[in-house]
C-alpha cells in the first residue's frame, strides 16, 4: 500500500479561507430591502464643490465697464464759458458778438449754427447772402471727372451736371451722396448746358438733419467776416428750415462755448 501524507492547518488559516460572498465577488454590490428586483446601489465618486466666488459691485463695475473719462476744460474755455450765462437766450446780434469775444485761439474760426428740430428727416437747399468764409471748388462733369472718381479722387466742393452725364455718375452715387456732392434738381446741381454754371450761386447750400436724430449742423462763416453778413447768413438757414419746426438754435465757434438763441 503507498504512503498516506497527513497535513494539519489552524484554524486561523481556515478562517482566512472562507469563500467571498457572491456580492462581494460581483464588485461589491449591495441589496438594501426596499429595492426591487434588479436595482442595485451604484458608487460614484464625487467631485468636491468649490464654493463660487461672489464679486463686490467694485469689482463687478470694473470688469463689465468702463471708466468714464472726465473732460477737462483749459483756463482760456472757462474764462470764455464765463463771458456767457447759463439758461440766457441771446438775440442773434447779440450772440454773434459775444461767440467773437469768447473765441480764444489764434486762427480764423469758423462760426457753426446748430439746430434741434420737432423730427428728424428734413432736407433742403438754401442760398446764402455771404459767402461762408471759404471759396468752393465748383466742377462740371466731364470724362476727366469720371476718370478722377475711378481713381477714388475728390477734388471740388460742388459738382455741376448735365443730363446727359448723370447715367456716368450714377455708379459713384454711394460715395458722391453723402458728400452732397450728387447733382439734383433740388440743390440746382443739375444744369441745361455748361453755360448754366454761370448762373449758379457758390453760396447754395443743402442742410439736412442726422440719419436717424432731428439735429442739424451748419457752417454760417468765418470768425474774420461782419458781423451783418454772418448775421443774414444764420437767418436765411433758419427762415429755410421755418421756426415752427425748431425746438432750439446754438451757435458757437470752433473753439467757443455755444451761446443759445433767442428766435421765437
Amino acid at each position: 500500500m503507498g504512503k498516506t501524507k497527513t497535513a494539519f492547518v489552524s484554524d486561523a488559516e481556515t478562517k482566512d479561507k472562507k469563500p467571498k460572498s457572491k456580492d462581494s465577488a460581483k464588485g461589491g454590490k449591495i441589496h438594501i430591502a426596499g429595492l426591487k428586483g434588479g436595482q442595485r446601489i451604484k458608487t460614484v465618486e464625487v467631485e468636491p464643490v468649490v464654493a463660487e466666488k461672489k464679486f463686490s459691485p467694485t469689482e463687478v463695475t470694473e470688469v463689465k465697464g468702463k471708466k468714464s473719462k472726465i473732460k477737462v476744460r483749459g483756463k482760456k474755455y472757462k474764462d470764455a464759458k464765463a463771458k456767457i450765462k447759463t439758461g440766457q437766450l441771446y438775440k442773434l446780434s447779440e450772440a454773434v458778438k459775444l461767440v467773437k469775444e469768447a473765441s480764444f485761439s489764434n486762427f480764423d474760426e469758423t462760426f457753426e449754427l446748430h439746430l434741434v428740430l420737432k423730427k428728424a428727416g428734413f432736407n433742403t437747399n438754401v442760398k446764402l447772402p455771404y459767402s461762408q468764409g471759404r471759396k468752393k471748388t465748383i466742377e462740371i462733369a466731364n470724362d476727366e471727372t469720371i476718370k478722377k472718381l475711378q481713381s477714388g479722387k475728390i477734388d471740388f466742393d460742388v459738382l455741376l451736371a448735365t443730363a446727359d452725364m448723370m447715367p456716368k455718375l450714377v455708379p459713384f452715387a454711394k460715395v458722391l451722396g453723402p458728400k452732397g456732392l450728387m447733382p439734383n434738381p433740388k440743390t440746382g446741381t443739375l444744369i441745361k448746358n455748361p453755360n448754366d454754371a454761370k448762373k449758379f450761386s457758390a453760396n447754395s447750400l443743402t442742410i439736412k438733419t442726422e440719419k436717424d436724430f432731428p439735429l442739424i449742423h451748419t457752417v454760417i462763416g468765418k470768425a474774420s467776416q461782419k458781423d451783418s453778413e454772418l448775421i443774414e447768413n444764420a437767418e436765411a438757414i433758419i427762415e429755410a428750415v421755418n421756426k415752427n419746426q425748431i425746438v432750439k438754435v446754438y451757435l458757437k465757434s470752433t473753439m467757443s462755448p455755444s451761446v443759445k438763441l433767442a428766435i421765437f
